[in-house]
């Protein structure tokens, strides 16, 4: 393809807008991803899906996941705070913390704490789950272990477990109750941990979880209850623990000056706390770094008015001030950035199985002769006659034609076959009129609505309810684009729909720069193999998908891209297989095998079947049982 076709489908799917420098359009009419921004090597999606489909015997749907993404992320996140300090002469150090809530695969919490990395990346937990996990990982020896969430007893003595491991635990206090118990357990066991104080800020983030912050918010601690978990502490003679103030806003902040109000806010709190005569060492803002998933770099809810950098420029500068102002120490500063760590490491390769077509597009234009109705005779002609000029009136000729054509049915007035000829002569009128509308230099509103009614809707090879649980749950956008022929000119518009029995198992909302496009353009469907891939799944997505109608996780596959720019796939991950997820559902494989050889025995004490016919049953049922949960 040349530099100009090139350009136009980028400009169609705003690659380089959402991408991040990761993905790109291949000279081949493929996508490309990258290892990081920047670099010369890269691989070629639909080689990759090939492979793994031919090589390696797996069916889509495929999660695909690039693990150099995930310390790319995490180098630009530390490096932008090491460039904020050098620029501000801020005296802390920065401390990355990853979230387990936002993905808890091993796969992805190992890869920000393998050895080499040389960011001291820790880890943050809110259930003893999550902590089970952390507590026995290898950690950068000055990280820190975060403990968020309510806790109990048991919570706090695994905490504790991890104090007594060598680690630097931070059990965080999120109500008064929670400091009683850390105090009881840490004379009961002679093991100090450090202590943290979850503020409740007045300031508020902005976007889908603004409400998750502010003086509504469900955790943190207000500033009588902080003077009061201070006085325990001093009386206790455990002030000395106190290391470590925590604040979050929100998720994906969509705004800039949120952030700043924010920051100066919880700047002040930590400094009249080390006004009070105590030591406190680390800030952690919490998370609230925004990924730009619509591509815009707006204050729109899937985007953001900012880059990484200019975050941890705001969030530096803003806290040196205040303590300058106020003459304290620059405390180190933690951040719980999750989304922005993992979001652009994972995408899901769907498959177009089939199109459903909203109207008869593939019948042949009906014939129309002197016995047919009135109504029918009159839509042939309006059909017959749409131009350039006269294309709206005939639409809204049509509109009032299609009326009366199923009034004349509910009479009894017009045969069943009638009906039939009537549709789609109205419909084949709508899609005249509507290619007439798009030469118009301002398409009318209601030739857009038009267009979503005659958009074909492919149907996909996944289920939402899996796999993007945030675009069926809060209407998240995900960028989502063809892998291949991006050589060609998409000239269908369509929605995609999945395998779920559920009319909320769709995705009709898409990315555009300036807009919501709710119709995705695409190539026409030629019974061949024609892949699709949906992006920036890393964060959230995995660990919050459902089980709806038993559909469960896909085939996975990890990616790496080696120094020579060749691709290799360093693990795979099967699928769910039926069996597995029947006994997701607590049903018994085996035993359900057992009832169903025994309808079969009896239907062969009937007669009704011979033994090797039901022998050949069981088998079938048996493999089955063994198949993945979606469409071979």
């Amino acid at each position: 393809m040349n530099e100009a076709q090139r350009n136009h489908i980028e400009d169609v799917y705003d690659v380089a807008a959402w991408g991040a420098g990761y993905f790109e359009v291949g000279p081949r009419g493929n996508l490309l991803v990258r290892p990081q921004r920047g670099d010369a090597r890269y691989a070629d999606l639909k080689d990759i899906v090939d492979h793994l489909i031919a090589e390696r015997k797996l069916k889509p749907p495929l999660l695909l996941r690039f693990p150099q993404l995930l310390e790319s992320q995490l180098r630009r996140l530390h490096e932008a705070y090491v460039e904020a300090a050098r620029e501000f002469q801020y005296a802390g150090r920065h401390f990355p913390v990853f979230p387990l809530k936002v993905n808890p695969r091993r796969e992805v919490v190992e890869e920000f704490l393998r050895p080499g990395l040389k960011i001291p990346c820790g880890l943050e937990c809110g259930s003893k789950a999550e902590l089970c996990a952390a507590l026995a990982m290898d950690r950068p020896a000055d990280s820190l272990l975060i403990c968020n969430g309510f806790k109990d007893e048991a919570f706090i003595n695994l905490a504790l477990l991890a104090v007594q491991s060598g680690q630097q635990v931070v059990i965080v206090v999120e109500k008064l109750n929670e400091l009683a118990i850390v105090i009881r357990q840490a004379r009961q066991t002679g093991v100090a941990p450090w202590i943290g104080l979850r503020a409740k800020l007045y300031s508020r983030g902005s976007g889908k979880w603004a409400a998750s912050g502010g003086e509504a918010a469900k955790f943190g601690l207000t500033t009588s209850e902080i003077l009061e978990c201070v006085r325990t502490l001093k009386a206790a003679g455990l002030a000395d623990a106190l290391k470590l103030l925590h604040f979050h806003i929100g998720s994906q902040i969509t705004d800039i000056k949120r952030i700043k109000i924010a920051m100066k806010e919880a700047a002040r709190v930590y400094c009249k706390v080390r006004q009070l005569g105590v030591a406190v060492d680390y800030l952690d803002i919490g998370g609230g770094m925004g990924v730009d998933y619509d591509g815009s770099k707006t204050m729109f809810e899937a985007s953001i008015n900012y880059t990484m950098q200019e975050f941890a420029n705001n969030a530096v500068y803003v806290i040196r001030s205040v303590c300058d102002e106020e003459g304290v120490p620059h405390p180190h500063l933690v951040t719980e950035s999750g989304r922005v760590m993992t979001a652009y490491h994972a995408l899901l390769v769907l498959s177009i199985r089939d199109e459903i077509e909203t109207f008869a597009d593939d019948l042949p234009l009906v014939s129309v002769d002197a016995d047919d109705p009135q109504v029918i005779t009159e839509l042939k002609e309006l059909c017959d006659g749409v131009n350039a000029k006269n294309y709206r009136e005939y639409y809204h000729d049509a509109l009032e034609h299609k009326d009366a054509l199923h009034t004349q049915f509910d009479l009894g007035l017009v045969s069943l076959e009638d009906r039939a000829k009537g549709e789609v002569l109205f419909w084949e009128t709508c899609a005249r009129a509507y290619k007439q509308s798009r030469s118009a230099k301002a398409p009318e509103e209601e030739f857009e609505a038009l267009r979503r009614i005659l958009a074909s809707k492919y149907l996909c090879n996944f289920s939402v309810f899996r796999s993007a649980p945030d675009s069926w749950a809060i209407g998240q956008l995900f960028p989502i684009m063809p892998i291949h022929r991006l050589g060609e000119s998409p000239t269908e518009f369509a929605t995609l729909v999945d395998l779920t029995c559920d009319s909320d198992g769709k995705i009709d909302r898409f990315v555009d720069i300036k807009d919501v496009k709710d119709v995705l353009e695409l190539h026409p469907y030629r019974q061949e193999p024609y892949y699709l891939a949906m992006f920036l799944l890393g964060a959230y997505q995995e660990v919050m998908g459902s089980y709806h109608n038993l559909f469960g996780r896909t085939n996975e596959a990890q990616i790496v891209i080696d120094n020579d720019g060749r691709f290799h796939v360093t693990k795979i991950v099967p699928a769910s297989s039926v069996a597995d997820m029947l006994s997701f559902a607590r049903y018994d494989p085996a035993q359900l095998r057992e009832r169903f050889e025994r309808r079969l025995a009896e239907r062969v004490d009937a007669g009704k079947l011979t033994r090797d016919t039901a022998d050949g049953l069981v088998a079938q049922y048996a493999a089955a049982a063994a198949q993945q949960t979606y469409l071979e």
